[in-house]
Order: structure tokens, then sequence, then C-alpha cells
């Protein structure tokens, strides 16, 4: 859920088969002045044009429609390339359901990446950037998707790696899986 509520995070209610997408996932988790620090890696890559991709990933405002546990997604404001977004979503661990409220920035660099930040919310550190990486072979667009998570709120020390793997895999799995049906929210 962490990243997934975060980026704006991002996608989509039905899994599919990825026809082309190798998904890689890794979580690791390093103390850095008493806290855990958890950091994030994880690529894929689609059929879709980067025009396209980056057609979706900056529709904060739909974000919701596709990506699990995200309840809403709002742009408060935009100015240029840099949008003030509002969410809420929900994590669960275990037998604990915890609501999550972020407001992050999201600063642009049309067709080619999107990092996020943390303005405020029930994260103390909330970074992460989305890549978009031309394959030229393909025509498609290898995603990169990188961050640096610390909760507000207690994470199980031994499990919470493996915790923050699923929800990353899984929302990137909703993004592939939307970017690979082609029909793009708001159109």
């Amino acid at each position: 859920m962490f990243p997934r509520i975060l980026f704006c995070c991002l996608l989509a209610c039905s899994e599919p088969v990825l026809a082309q997408s190798r998904l890689e996932v890794s979580v690791k988790r390093v103390d850095v002045a008493d806290q855990h620090v958890f950091e994030v890696a994880s690529s894929g890559e689609v059929k879709a044009s980067p025009a396209a991709v980056w057609k979706v990933l900056t529709n904060y405002d739909r974000m919701s429609e596709f990506v699990p546990d995200l309840k809403t997604s709002k742009v408060l404001s935009r100015t240029g390339n840099k949008a003030i977004i509002e969410q809420f979503g929900v994590a669960s661990f275990l037998f604990i359901r915890r609501d999550i409220h972020l407001i992050v920035q999201a600063a642009e660099e049309p067709m080619t990446a999107i990092d996020i930040s943390l303005v405020t919310g029930d994260m103390r550190v909330y970074q992460c950037r989305w890549e978009l990486v031309p394959v030229p072979e393909t025509g498609g667009t290898r995603i990169v998707y990188s961050g640096k998570l610390v909760p507000k709120f207690y994470v199980p020390g031994m499990l919470g790696a493996n915790i923050i793997r699923s929800d990353i895999e899984r929302m990137m799995k909703a993004v592939l899986a939307r970017l690979e049906r082609g029909d793009s929210p708001g159109n």
C-alpha cells in the first residue's frame, strides 16, 4: 500500500498475464539514523509508447479507478510541471488495517521521469521516482520505479520488507496491466 498510495502510485483492477513484461521487484530494509528505511526498486516493460505511458502515469485524478487499495487521488494544485496531489488509501497487515493519507508533490520531466516527494501525511519519508525508458527494438517502454519509504506507523521488522515488496509488486502488475490493455483512463 505504501507506494501504491504514493504514487501516486498506480493502477488496475484486473491483473491479466503480461505478454511482454518481466516484472522485477526488490525491497531492502536499511537502518539509517535510528530509522528503518525501505529502499524499493522495480521495473517492467510494456508495448506502450512512452507518450502513452506518460498519459496514464500523470492522470493523477483517475488513479483510484485502477490502483489497488487507493481510495481517492486528487490534484490540489498545479504550477507548470509540478502538481500537489492528495491521496487516501488503505494498508493491511495480517489482521491490522490502516488508513493512509498523503499529500505529495509530483515534479514531472515530460516523457522521461516523475519525482514524487512527501509534503505531509502518514509517512516520515516518501520519495519515489518513475522513469520511462524507450525500447527502440519493440517501440515499447521500460518503466522503472524506485523509492525510499519510512512509515510513521509500526511496520513489523522481520516482515516489513516482504509486506512492502508484495505491495509494490501488486501495484506494478496493475500499472503494467493497464498499459498493456492500452485503455488509458479519461479517454
